[in-house]
Parts: structure tokens; sequence; C-alpha cells
């Protein structure tokens, strides 16, 4: 597994910035949600999933399956015709396509909830 954590900001984000729930969010960088993306080489649909999450890359940590490698057989197994397949924190998300709406949702209800621990 191959861990990218993306760095930047984005415009959602900056946004948000002058309040006290965007001065929150821009500094609990370390409580990222992990979006994991379920792929192989070559996969032109998991390029063009990346691609669209794109301008959200500095909201969440994406960390990439090849699932073609032997020590990921069972996701292989899981998801061979299925990819790209992503998971949000450790539950399923989405396939074959990314659904933006549901992944917006997702990711700022996970925002808001690491706010309320913080």
């Amino acid at each position: 597994m191959t861990l990218l954590s993306f760095l930047s900001r984005t415009p959602q984000l900056a946004r948000y910035s002058s309040s006290p729930l965007g001065r929150r969010l821009s500094s609990a960088s370390a409580n990222k949600p992990v979006l994991t993306l379920f792929t192989k080489k070559p996969c032109p649909l998991c390029d063009e999933a990346k691609e669209a999450l794109e301008p959200y890359k500095g909201r969440f940590i994406l960390q990439e399956v090849d699932i073609t490698l032997s020590e990921n057989s069972v996701w292989c197994d899981k998801y061979k015709y299925d990819i790209p397949v992503f998971h949000l924190n450790g539950k399923f998300l989405m396939k074959h396509r990314v659904d933006i709406q549901k992944f917006e949702d997702q990711l700022m209800k996970m925002e808001l909830q690491n706010d309320e621990n913080q």
C-alpha cells in the first residue's frame, strides 16, 4: 500500500478560514479522513476518479491499494470487476465512478465530527 498525503488547501476550506470552524478544520490536518482507492495498473477509470477528487485533496489522505499484489488477493477477489472502489475511513463509499455529492456529504460529516471531538 502506498500512502499519499495531500497538503494543499481547497477553496471550500479557505472559504471558512475566517470562521472558528474553518480555523479548527484547517488545523486538524492530523485528523484528516483516509480515502482508500482500490486500483490496479493501468486503470483509466481510477485516473479519472483521482482527477475528479483533485479539488478536495487537502481535506483527506489518499491511500491506494493495488489489488494485483499478492498481499491484496482478498481485495482482488472482491473488487476485480469493480475498480475504482473507494472506502472512507474503512467503510465502503462508492465504486466505478466518483459520486461528488456523496463524497462531499460524507467528507463534511467527518470534518464536523472531528471538530466536535476536539
